[in-house]
């Protein structure tokens, strides 16, 4: 059965209990021409997408693990910009990656709320390996991404309703707004963790495999796009920032269970704190990730886990923060904004510009050995799952030099087509002078680069000058390595799944979608954005619900109390963690609560008496100590002895002075009450 998402309710049809697969089709609206506005209009959003817990987490496959609380939140952040006849909004998840499900399905719902278009909506992500899975659009990387398989419709939706919310939020709330968009380079944060490959690129001067080069083997470009509200006199105030930056989000060892947005937690969260001190106004700022598939964080050997992710996440923030400062001079109000998306069907043409990719894709040995930093045990040493095993024969295969796992005969019988990515959306998106190029795959820095300067040839003369090539955009379909890269037969190469040719036919339909949609060689851009996609998105899923259903839980919810079973406690600090007071409770089970809304905060007095007033406490740099930010942990801990469910609240690295008292509150959240605990020093 089919359903027409044009008029069916809800977006996404649940699948009951009994059903194995959800079949569901997409007609996207057709992009009108809009009134012209003679100056940028913007509007911003904040949404909390934190499930749960329970759902697997996505990034490490079956090395992972299934979600037990938060240490910090999921978010989902809007930046809308209209100008000229053009809509569009850029949304930034803390996720694995976008999905060609969640881009349909909020495009449909916001059509009669809102001008922005299909092809202006960009589902970007940070790509962290802490998030849930089980919403992308191909039954292989609901099956592979994430420690258990299936897609979630109920997942599914809910993000889907956040993220239309979040969109309708920032599309009502637009204003006159000034933009500036540039760039720095951040060194010495990130390393190449696929050296050998990357310096058989053609383009690459030196080919030594020096230990040190990996610190300069990468895109070290962070992108910035500021945006302010004007505010009367000439003056503005921060409104919204967008990050681009190449840095994969795996500072979090995957041992860990709790979700979390990784590094980007840190990244984002030092760059609005910072723009917070400097003008008295938080803005909402996000990431996307830019090309970073062999780009890791520069971690101290040893030292996953939040503090070396915090050291380098904030470090990386601060030089945003510092480009944001110097951005304040360029903004303008006069910014040409332009978009284009176009779905490349693969069942109906593989070939642009001379380059044809297989019929069929392929996944390669390598990929079973895992990435560098987190590789698979025993399996990463033996040929020809061990990075550098490519084919010692040449082979006329259009998967050239990849070990396919069960052979190329064999493979197609356990996974079977349908199951594999074969819509590639590829997205423009023209702010300002620069090109966002969204690309639906982990881009390394070679075909980065690659990508981008055939795309800057498509639009010279356009007034373009920048282009960001961004991975993960709107949908996961796995690598994207050069042919030189790919021949090496590393995790990347064995993950680009469509073979060498990958990277070549790419940027062929990124620079022809780039020159109709942004106007190149002197030409001018349509006045209603390019939209080049399928009359009709089907989508085959296998089902498996993770999600609790939050209203059936709580109508069965025992009535226990909510009390504190083990007052706060301090726990030293280890070599991964920092040091932290520590709480439990017992409460009704966790579908029962609404994760997505403030749970728990600390407060502080310096009043020893007993009519002390209370506020919120504060970190060394002022920070709120509460649940939004990265000094608070809530877990779930299991069952509780004599009924109810037990749950733990850690305050990470808390301050502390003489004559201070500080004491947890567990705030009122889904008709539980608010409980005041007993004071610690």
């Amino acid at each position: 059965m089919a359903w027409d998402l044009r008029t069916d309710s809800p977006l996404l049809p649940f699948a009951d209990g009994v059903a194995r697969r959800a079949r569901f089709s997409v007609r996207p609206t057709a992009p009108r021409l809009l009134p012209a506005v003679d100056r940028l209009l913007a509007g911003v959003a904040d949404i909390d997408i934190t499930p749960p817990p329970g759902l697997p987490k996505a990034g490490y496959s079956s090395n992972a693990n299934d979600g037990s609380g938060f240490r910090t939140r999921l978010r989902a952040r809007v930046l809308h910009l209209r100008a000229g006849t053009t809509s569009m909004a850029i949304v930034q998840l803390d996720l694995l990656g976008g999905s060609a499900v969640l881009q349909h399905l909020v495009a449909r719902a916001v059509a009669d709320d809102t001008d922005v278009p299909l092809s202006g909506l960009l589902i970007g992500a940070t790509h962290t390996h802490a998030g849930p899975g089980q919403f992308l659009g191909t039954d292989f990387y609901n099956r592979f991404a994430s420690n258990r398989t299936g897609f979630d419709p109920a997942w599914t939706q809910w993000l889907a309703e956040r993220i239309a919310d979040g969109v309708r939020a920032a599309v009502a709330t637009r204003a006159p707004a000034r933009l500036a968009l540039g760039g720095t380079e951040v060194w010495g944060l990130t390393r190449n963790r696929s050296l050998a490959p990357h310096v058989r690129n053609e383009d690459v001067d030196d080919e030594r495999l020096d230990p040190q080069r990996k610190y300069v083997s990468v895109n070290p470009w962070l992108h910035l796009l500021r945006v302010d509200a004007e505010a009367g006199g000439g003056a503005t105030s921060p409104l919204g920032a967008v990050v681009v930056f190449s840095v994969h989000g795996t500072g979090i060892s995957m041992r860990s269970t709790e979700y979390n947005a990784d590094l980007w937690a840190y990244l984002t969260g030092e760059l609005a704190h910072r723009v917070e001190q400097a003008h008295g106004v938080r803005p909402v700022v996000g990431a996307i990730e830019g090309t970073h598939a062999d780009v890791a964080p520069a971690l101290r050997p040893g030292m996953a886990g939040h503090v070396e992710a915090a050291r380098v996440g904030r470090a990386i923030g601060e030089e945003a923060a510092a480009l944001h400062k110097r951005l304040g001079a360029e903004l303008r109000s006069d910014v040409v904004l332009a978009a284009g998306l176009r779905e490349v069907d693969l069942a109906a043409d593989r070939s642009i510009d001379g380059v044809t990719l297989p019929r069929r894709p392929a996944v390669g040995a390598a990929l079973i050995a895992g990435a560098h930093e987190n590789v698979t045990p025993v399996v990463h040493r033996i040929p020809p799952f061990r990075p550098g095993s490519p084919k010692p024969w040449r082979s006329s295969h259009p998967q050239g030099a990849k070990w396919v796992i069960g052979s190329r005969w064999l493979q197609p019988v356990v996974l079977p087509l349908r199951g594999f990515p074969r819509v590639l959306p590829v997205q423009v998106l023209r702010i300002g002078d620069a090109a966002l190029v969204g690309l639906p795959f982990e881009v390394t820095v070679g075909s980065g680069r690659r990508i981008a300067a055939e795309v800057r040839s498509a639009v010279e003369g356009s007034g373009v000058e920048r282009v960001v090539v961004s991975s993960v955009a709107n949908e996961y379909a796995g690598y994207v390595a050069t042919a030189e890269e790919y021949d090496r037969q590393h995790y990347e190469g064995g993950h680009t799944l469509y073979g060498p040719r990958t990277q070549a036919f790419l940027a062929a339909h990124a620079a022809c979608l780039a020159g109709e949609a942004v106007g190149g060689q002197g030409g001018v851009a349509p006045a209603v954005p390019v939209s080049d996609v399928l009359a009709e998105r089907s989508f085959d899923l296998k089902v498996r619900r993770f999600l609790p259903d939050h209203e059936a839980e709580a109508a069965m919810a025992p009535a226990v109390p909510r009390e504190v079973l083990v007052p706060a406690v301090f726990r030293d600090p280890t070599t991964r963690d920092d040091g932290r007071w520590e709480l439990e409770w017992r409460d009704v089970t966790p579908g029962a609560l609404a994760w997505h809304e403030p749970m728990v905060r600390v407060e502080a007095t310096d009043d020893l008496g007993d009519g002390a007033t209370w506020t919120v406490a504060r970190a060394r740099d002022g920070r709120l100590v509460d649940d939004q930010g990265w000094e608070l942990e809530v877990e779930h801990l299991g069952p509780a002895h004599g009924g109810g469910d037990r749950y733990a609240v850690r305050w990470h690295d808390p301050t502390f002075r003489a004559g201070r008292r500080h004491r947890f509150v567990l705030l009122a959240n889904a008709g539980r009450p608010e409980v005041i605990t007993d004071p610690f020093d």
